[in-house]
């Protein structure tokens, strides 16, 4: 890997390099994602079985679309019985910790008769949108389905791609009845986002779409937000690793190589204070990786967006993953509980030698569903407020609302929206002047 000091201009040019990576970089595929999110939109259940047998090589119909009990059945049988009880231990994990995260609603009443308070209510219907073909995500499929779970959404709809014998991944299959999806479609790419966002004959229209995918996905999603909500628009995986003189070179180099081996686009970054750890750690991934099995993706994603960086102080290198706000940090420092209170921006934190970035992918429970591409300067993991909406609730007495009507009616005139100072105004007019109001109207 290349080492690089840590100064303003190698950290100007490594976010601008990393912003190429997001999917608002890729404007020359909308074009081609609009013309399927409308032939889906109009032609529905046509042209998605189209675009199922052009880009899945399968023939979907509206007979087999859906996933039977005996197809999820033949996926029990398919997958070892000691990887079902891995994803049934995971969900454990999952599911309690997102219990933690739910709201409930909440009224504040006073003595004059004014009630205020928020109303929580599950969204109805979800979409969740799980990648395919050449490899199977069933951890995608617990940590998109279980916070959605226990919100208490009423209908939660998953769509993935068929492989070309029109049968979905035995081990996908069955993290989705384990999780509890109600539904499971045939449907990938595009042309399913289009689908949970309009409708088809076969798919029915849901109220959001999460869940990652590949570039059209993304575009996808993007162009339907609006017409109905959705997670976030994810872009390629990234870590940063945050290291001093006292890390572990060799489990640094390998907590690298498990996120750059997602794709060549997936980002790996080391920045430390120290040249020894980072030379060390640069050895162990040369060697890593010729014993490795995606050795080839994993050169390349290193080639493209691997980086060391070597801080003259802490503080430098914490305002470094700060401004680079990446999807997952971890925290090998000599105080790494010290160092994490000074951070800012990052999707998820792993704290310590033993907190492995896969162990939030797989098992400890938090999301992994997070922000990429900076976005963690604004944005939040997946999690049960995704799956929920919320009503305001105002009820006042004429007590309370007569010892401020003229307030309301001051700031609505001033304004110059007298209907809304009349809206109140009508409440507190004598008897004589809604008399006079008739007369007027005759």
């Amino acid at each position: 890997m290349r080492i690089e000091r840590l100064d303003q201009n190698t950290k100007k040019n490594l976010l601008e390099d990393l912003l190429k990576r997001s999917p608002n970089s890729y404007g020359k595929y909308e074009e081609s994602v609009r013309v399927i999110l409308d032939a889906v939109k109009e032609r529905g259940d046509e042209a998605l079985f189209e675009y199922t047998k052009k880009f899945d090589g399968a023939k979907i119909s509206a007979s087999d679309i859906l996933v039977t009990e005996e197809e999820i059945r033949e996926a029990y049988d398919k997958v070892d019985p000691g990887l079902i009880e891995v994803i049934r231990k995971a969900l454990v994990n999952i599911r309690s910790y997102h219990e933690k995260q739910m709201q409930y609603s909440w009224f504040d009443s006073r003595p004059d008769g004014t009630i205020l308070g928020q109303k929580i209510t599950a969204l109805a219907k979800v979409g969740v949108y799980v990648p395919g073909g050449k490899a199977a995500y069933p951890s995608s499929v617990l940590m998109n389905i279980m916070p959605a779970k226990v919100a208490g959404v009423d209908e939660i709809i998953m769509v993935t791609p068929p492989g070309k014998d029109g049968k979905v991944t035995p081990t996908t299959l069955v993290a989705a009845k384990e999780a509890g999806a109600d539904k499971v479609y045939k449907a990938g790419g595009a042309q399913a986002v289009a689908a949970l966002a309009y409708g088809t004959e076969s798919i029915p229209k849901v109220d959001k779409i999460v869940g990652p995918g590949n570039i059209y996905v993304a575009l996808a999603k993007k162009a339907v937000y609006g017409h109905v909500s959705i997670d976030s628009i994810a872009g390629p995986s990234e870590i940063l690793v945050l290291a001093d003189e006292t890390a572990d070179p060799r489990c640094v180099a390998a907590d690298l190589l498990s996120q750059a081996e997602h794709d060549e686009l997936a980002s790996a970054i080391l920045v430390t204070t120290s040249m020894e750890l980072a030379e060390k750690v640069s050895d162990w991934t040369d060697t890593f990786i010729s014993r490795l099995s995606r050795g080839e993706i994993i050169q390349k994603s290193l080639d493209n967006y691997g980086h060391i960086l070597v801080a003259e102080t802490l503080g430098d290198a914490i305002d470094a993953a700060n401004e680079i706000a990446s999807e997952h940090l971890e925290i090998m420092t000599a105080d790494p509980f010290e160092v994490m209170t000074k951070i800012r921006n990052a999707g998820a934190i792993f704290i310590g030698k033993y907190s492995s970035e896969p162990l939030g992918d797989y098992f400890a429970g938090p999301n992994h569903v997070l922000p990429t591409n900076g976005t963690a300067k604004f944005f939040s993991p997946l999690s049960v407020d995704d799956f929920i909406k919320k009503s305001s609730i105002i009820s006042y007495s004429r007590d309370a609302l007569e010892k401020i009507h003229t307030d309301i009616e001051q700031f609505a005139e001033a304004e110059h929206l007298t209907a809304h100072a009349n809206s109140i105004k009508v409440r507190f007019d004598g008897k004589d002047a809604q008399d006079k109001d008739r007369q007027e109207e005759r």
